[in-house]
């Protein structure tokens, strides 16, 4: 029986999500015997070779002038940000607090659009990223001392996530994706290695360590493969909220793997967090459709 494109594509988005966080899984794996910077440098060693190979192979190498434009510039210089204070938070917090957290990243791209792309966005939607914060400050908790260090890497990873995705639609069309990826990962593995050093220096691996790390970095790949041709293939109002599946994956190998229990007020974060991003699909989702619906309506006689 053939598949409709909205079952692929969700498909796409569950494999991606289920890719990502066993990438963070085992990047958290290894956060007890190396720094951030070596992490980043090794496992982006890894996968730029994996990307540049691709990117050959589909003939999709372009100058390197095309780096220099302001909108790739940001998504990389807001891409290395996004990657660094997230392994930083993957070291200091439960897996599925960060993987909760990350998900106010859809809320954060349209809090952005608003108000640095002029995207018009109604009071419901307003309301549904501030619903959403409130899940985020609910999972964090910050004490009388204010926000542990943990905290501020993660909300700047959400940042950072979200200044590139916005980035990413001013690139042209004309850039191909996989070679911005290529440039990405290259980035990345440039700025991991100058940082080994400040960060503490260069810690020896084991060959668990090292094929840990190769793990990871295939599966970064392949989640980054499956979730665009989620976006390409599927409604997005359809696909999105499949990306929520990221959560089961989290508590679920947090638990196995790391013995995380997930606490009352965890759970009521978490449940905030992922009813305002549905609201707020849904909310796209009608607002997208009026217009068609007006373009298509009989004009009286």
């Amino acid at each position: 029986m053939s598949l409709t494109a909205n079952t692929r594509g969700a498909l796409f988005m569950v494999v991606a999500m289920a890719g990502f966080t066993c990438n963070d899984a085992l990047v958290k794996s290894v956060t007890h015997s190396m720094n951030a910077g070596q992490i980043l440098f090794i496992r982006g060693l890894m996968t730029s070779v994996l990307v540049l190979g691709i990117a050959a192979w589909m003939g999709a190498i372009c100058s390197w002038r095309v780096l220099v434009q302001p909108a790739v510039l940001l998504r990389l210089v807001a891409e290395i940000v996004a990657s660094l204070a997230y392994v930083s938070a993957l070291g200091a917090m439960p897996l599925a607090n960060t993987s909760a957290i990350l998900q106010s990243l859809p809320l954060a791209v349209t809090l952005g659009a608003a108000l640095f792309l002029g995207e018009t966005v109604g009071w419901r939607r307003w309301a549904a990223i501030l619903a959403g914060f409130v899940g985020v400050l609910i999972v964090i908790r910050p004490g009388p001392e204010g926000f542990s260090l943990a905290a501020i890497y993660v909300v700047a990873s959400v940042v950072g996530a979200a200044a590139r995705d916005l980035s990413t639609r001013r690139i042209s069309s004309d850039v191909p994706s996989i070679f911005i990826s290529a440039a990405t990962a290259i980035a990345i593995t440039l700025v991991g290695g100058a940082l080994v050093v400040p960060l503490g220096g260069w810690q020896p691996m084991t060959p668990e360590t090292f094929a840990r790390l190769a793990g990871a970095s295939v599966l970064l790949l392949v989640g980054y493969q499956t979730i665009v041709n989620a976006m390409r293939i599927g409604e997005i109002s359809f696909i999105a909220p499949f990306r929520y599946t990221s959560l089961i994956w989290a508590m679920t190998i947090g638990f196995l793997a790391f013995g995380e229990v997930p606490d009352f007020w965890m759970a009521v974060g978490v449940a905030i967090i992922v009813a305002s991003g549905l609201y707020a699909f849904s909310r796209e989702n009608i607002r997208k459709r009026v217009p068609l619906a007006q373009q298509s309506k009989p004009e009286s006689p």
